[in-house]
């Protein structure tokens, strides 16, 4: 479901400027402190996921925080960035360090983090939990999904603890959830909280909508951004990404959006091979039907609803539809009315995760057939599926 957001990407410190109301995540500078704030023990039932098996034995927050936070990094970029003044015709140059935080995900020296941490970024720094700084060089970053992937020469004699990607589509409403970051330059801050929400919706710093995003109340600040979003098996469910204020600070108000570990693991490989995430580019959001919109009286129990079309993409030349009516349900908004996906190919779509993993499966240029209930009537749209641009212009149902 759509949520209305103020985003926060790493703050730049040192004299740079910020664009409209995104914050880049992070404030300070160099900390050696290790805070634990401890909400609340986790549950000691069956927790999170693992990285594609069954649900572990909850483990405390002191133990999840023992095995995972010498995983957690701190990551430093230097922002350049040409200003303007009608009272001066002559660029400025303003340089500033955003920061924020990211995990190790293999003994190779890989670092995951967001996109908007490194964004517009000349030279980018690690802080390993024993202290030492070493060059980082981002390997890849994808804007559509705020996500990037650095590599490192971790120092002689250090020992890289990385964490284990799980399996996102098992997570439910209340789980526990614990964030390891730096929130305004605090290394290593532990928090804990639950799963408040599952399939919101959150803009990519390159406008896009990501979906099936994770709602947290474990806080999560300026800094956390980049770091893990961890179930109480200690595997990592999301990355910590957004976090709604309420307009009246830069601080969590309890509502915190992390980007789910299986989108992470569909982009992470491309990100190592070449850089650039290219991918086939259907052109609509949606949201998945299930039991949490049962008040809605939709004509089925599954599938994905179309919420909004692009301008001129694949999926408004073939016609498919956007609803116009909206609902108000669990806090978000739903769009009434348009089609419903329920097949890609012959193949059934359940979810909206469905409708991603299958499109994703393709490549620039092929042709596939969208199978949608609309009005009661089951229809076959052929879609010639196309690249994804790097921006997005207009949205329109």
């Amino acid at each position: 479901m759509k949520a209305t957001l103020r985003t926060f990407a790493a703050a730049l410190v040192g004299g740079a400027i910020v664009a409209g109301a995104l914050l880049l995540l992070g404030v300070g500078g160099p900390s050696s402190t290790t805070t634990v704030l401890q909400q609340a023990p986790l549950t000691s039932g069956d927790a999170g996921s693992t990285a594609g098996g069954p649900k572990a034995a909850g483990l405390t927050p002191a133990q999840i925080y023992k095995a995972a936070a010498p995983g957690v990094v701190f990551i430093r970029s230097t922002i350049t960035q040409q200003t303007s003044s009608p009272f001066n015709p002559f660029p400025q140059t303003q340089q500033g360090e955003a920061t924020g935080s990211g995990f190790e995900i293999d003994r190779a020296g890989t670092i995951l983090t967001n996109a908007h941490v490194v964004q517009g970024a000349s030279k980018v720094t690690v802080q390993f939990a024993d202290q030492k700084i070493v060059a980082a060089t981002v390997v890849g970053k994808d804007l559509s999904t705020d996500l990037a992937v650095l590599k490192v020469a971790p120092p002689s004699g250090l020992r890289l603890d990385p964490l284990t990607l799980g399996d996102s589509s098992n997570v439910q409403v209340g789980d526990p959830t614990i964030a390891i970051g730096n929130p305004f330059g605090l290394a290593r801050t532990l928090t804990t909280g639950v799963v408040s929400a599952l399939q919101r919706q959150i803009t990519a710093p390159n406008g896009f909508s990501i979906d099936n995003v994770i709602q947290t109340d474990a806080p999560i600040n300026p800094g956390n951004s980049g770091g893990p979003l961890i179930d109480a098996g200690g595997n990592v469910i999301g990355i910590n990404s957004q976090i709604e204020t309420g307009g009246t600070s830069d601080g969590s108000v309890g509502i915190g959006f992390a980007l789910p570990s299986n989108t992470a693991k569909q982009v992470i490989p491309q990100l190592e091979k070449g850089g650039v995430v290219a991918r086939a580019f259907l052109g609509i959001s949606t949201i998945t039907i299930d039991p949490s919109l049962a008040a809605l009286n939709l004509p089925v129990s599954s599938g994905a609803l179309v919420q909004a079309v692009t301008s001129g993409s694949p999926a408004a030349k073939a016609g498919l539809r956007a609803g116009t009516v909206t609902a108000q349900i669990d806090g978000g908004q739903v769009q009434l009315g348009g089609d419903i996906i329920v097949s890609v190919d012959g193949r059934k779509v359940s979810t909206g995760d469905d409708l991603t993993n299958l499109i994703s499966a393709h490549k620039v240029g092929d042709t596939v057939t969208i199978g949608v209930l609309r009005a009661g009537k089951h229809i076959n749209l052929p879609v010639k599926l196309a690249n994804r641009p790097n921006t997005l212009i207009t949205q329109g149902g």
